[in-house]
């Protein structure tokens, strides 16, 4: 069984009280008591709520670009690569619902030079990402079609997996890959 520090502690119970009563109001007093600790002594370990924010954007939105980057390299083949991307976005929103949520719904309290930092790295992704859907159409993979279409309805599509997927649902995280894959792919593919 895996020990948590206090720091970390306190990010997973912010991600969760963040998700569910959003950044703005959510309070430091509702998370200092949320994990046992009085204000004296969390302000210790944490700085302000800002930090946790910043934390849970730029790690996830890392995690994100870092996939991306792997996923290149082991291949150069559009569809393998699209696949691999939409297993990533499904494990990562699988693994940290609530840190997710916050990732892709508070990120805009975000102040700066964190908010441009954020964009930098979520434009990298889109760019990436875009580039893919444009070597599968070149490659005639993909069907004829814009690319930023194609990009932004499968993003939209993949954002409700978080808030959707509970353990208790009894879906195998396999199959559950495997059923958005097929649903998003057959409509860009032409196999």
């Amino acid at each position: 069984m895996e020990v948590k520090t206090s720091k970390e502690r306190i990010f997973e119970e912010a991600a969760i009280l963040f998700r569910e009563k959003g950044y703005r109001a959510a309070s430091m007093r509702d998370l200092s008591d949320r994990v046992g600790l009085k204000p004296s002594s969390f302000y210790n370990h944490i700085k302000s709520k800002e930090e946790i924010l910043q934390k849970i954007c730029l790690e996830n939105a890392k995690k994100f670009v870092d996939g991306m980057k792997a996923i290149k390299k082991e291949s150069d083949d559009p569809l393998k690569q699209l696949q691999a991307v939409i297993r990533l976005h499904v494990d990562i929103a699988i693994k940290d619902r609530s840190s997710v949520t916050v990732f892709n719904d508070e990120w805009k309290h975000l102040s700066e030079p964190f908010l441009s930092d954020f964009l930098k790295m979520r434009k990298r992704y889109e760019k990436e990402f875009s580039k893919i859907i444009e070597a599968g159409v070149k490659k005639k993979i993909f069907r004829k079609l814009n690319p930023s279409i194609a990009l932004f309805t499968i993003l939209t599509s993949l954002r409700w997996i978080h808030y959707w997927y509970k353990p208790k649902r009894k879906i195998d995280v396999k199959t559950l890959e495997n059923d958005v894959i097929n649903l998003l792919v057959h409509g860009i593919s032409k196999v």
